[in-house]
């Protein structure tokens, strides 16, 4: 009898502390918890799946939305213990103060891995790839197209406002804004540091947004050009020195630096990455940065953002006017570039291609690759693609700087 009593025992503990126990023995504290179900942990892993099968089935930017949908799926797994995110952003109270002793005795794999969001190691990390993977050549060829890269920013402003009209505070408004330039790392960076809280829902509405510039722009573009514009053939760009090339990473770095000081963690990351490729005396170090390191930062980057996104965090009324105002930001990007290329097309009488300044979002290289799509549509024969690398470029350069202005007018709020 009293090993029978054992064995029960055993098996009535084992039971009470599977995840399936915890998922069905809820209490009223859980996010949409019911009759004992925690229906906020069943939605939280079907949003996780639907986002795998999108990542996987629809290849909609895989190679961040696959991690980060993962990452979701292992944070809201019952009983997992993998992510705190009150170790983070506390539980509402002010002056929060992360405390890391807590964090490495208490946290989770991911927990630990999400350091290097907090600390804004991994946004700068990917600044440091993407600047060696981009040519800038075309930008240095065409200085004008810097413009259309800082018009194409207006969605960012225009997203702040109306968040915080909307009710948003000042430092969330700044947050959700910054979707509009369509740099998920960027996008990043400003969250963790304004408004943690928010980072779920920012990060895969900045990220699906990417995914879905081939669908979102397009009909924007068409919108706002008529058909003898979009016929447009622009004249081949002046080939580019290397001098050129090595001295353009360094002046920007040290212009950015003294204008908006708050900017050169990504600026500076980018241009040191792109020295990296253009000096030609580091290969090995440009193809580490290139590959294994990108690589390596796109996992935990990703995994850990996901990983923030529990049902508490994300299964909120914000989270639906986040996801609206990033798709109104980023419309409005887009237009802003296309009629700042309009304007230049009236300016030049008739050389510049207005669907070039669509470009001038910072996501490298899809939206140069749209503005070239919907210009061949018009005319198989012509090749908007290096032009429209220009603004594409120096929409990555913009952002970084909006998301400085952002951060420095944090510090004097």
């Amino acid at each position: 009898m009293i090993l029978l009593n054992l064995f029960v025992e055993g098996i009535t503990s084992f039971v009470n502390n599977t995840g399936l126990a915890k998922l069905f023995a809820a209490t009223e504290s859980s996010a949409l918890a019911f009759a004992g179900v925690d229906f906020g942990t069943i939605i939280m892993l079907v949003i996780s799946c639907v986002l795998i099968y999108l990542a996987i089935g629809k290849q909609f930017e895989p190679l961040l939305l696959l991690p980060i949908s993962f990452g979701m799926l292992l944070a809201n797994l019952p009983m997992s213990n993998l992510m705190h995110n009150v170790f983070f952003v506390g539980s509402g109270e002010e002056n929060f103060v992360m405390d890391f002793g807590q964090i490495l005795h208490e946290g989770g794999l991911l927990d630990l891995l999400y350091l290097g969001v907090k600390l804004g190691i991994y946004p700068s990390l990917i600044f440091l790839g993407i600047g060696a993977m981009t040519d800038f050549s075309p930008l240095i060829a065409n200085p004008k197209s810097l413009l259309l890269g800082a018009a194409a920013q207006l969605g960012v402003f225009v997203a702040f406002f109306g968040a915080l009209f909307l009710g948003f505070s000042i430092f969330e408004a700044m947050a959700i804004g910054i979707i509009g330039g369509a740099d998920g790392p960027t996008a990043i960076l400003v969250t963790k540091t304004l408004a943690p809280k928010l980072l779920p829902a920012i990060a895969i509405a900045a990220y699906s947004y990417m995914a879905l510039i081939p669908i979102i722009q397009p009909p924007i573009m068409k919108a706002l050009t008529t058909k003898k514009e979009r016929l447009v053939k622009m004249e081949q760009l002046r080939p580019v020195s290397k001098l050129e090339r090595l001295l353009f990473p360094i002046v920007v770095t040290i212009v950015v630096a003294l204008i908006v000081p708050d900017a050169v963690p990504l600026v500076g990351c980018l241009m040191l990455g792109n020295l990296i490729k253009e000096s030609g005396v580091a290969e090995r170090l440009s193809k580490t940065v290139q590959n294994e390191l990108m690589n390596i930062v796109t996992i935990f980057l990703g995994v850990t953002v996901g990983a923030t996104a529990s049902a508490d965090t994300f299964l909120r009324p914000e989270t639906l006017f986040i996801i609206v105002l990033g798709l109104v930001a980023f419309c409005i990007s887009t237009a802003g570039g296309v009629l700042l290329g309009k304007v230049m097309y009236i300016v030049t009488k008739g050389k510049v291609n207005p669907l070039i300044g669509a470009a001038g979002v910072s996501a490298v290289p899809m939206a140069a690759r749209v503005a070239q799509s919907v210009g061949q549509k018009e005319d198989p024969t012509n090749f908007l693609l290096m032009h429209a690398m220009g603004p594409n470029v120096a929409g990555v350069i913009g952002s970084a700087v909006a998301a400085g202005v952002f951060l420095a007018m944090a510090k004097v709020l």
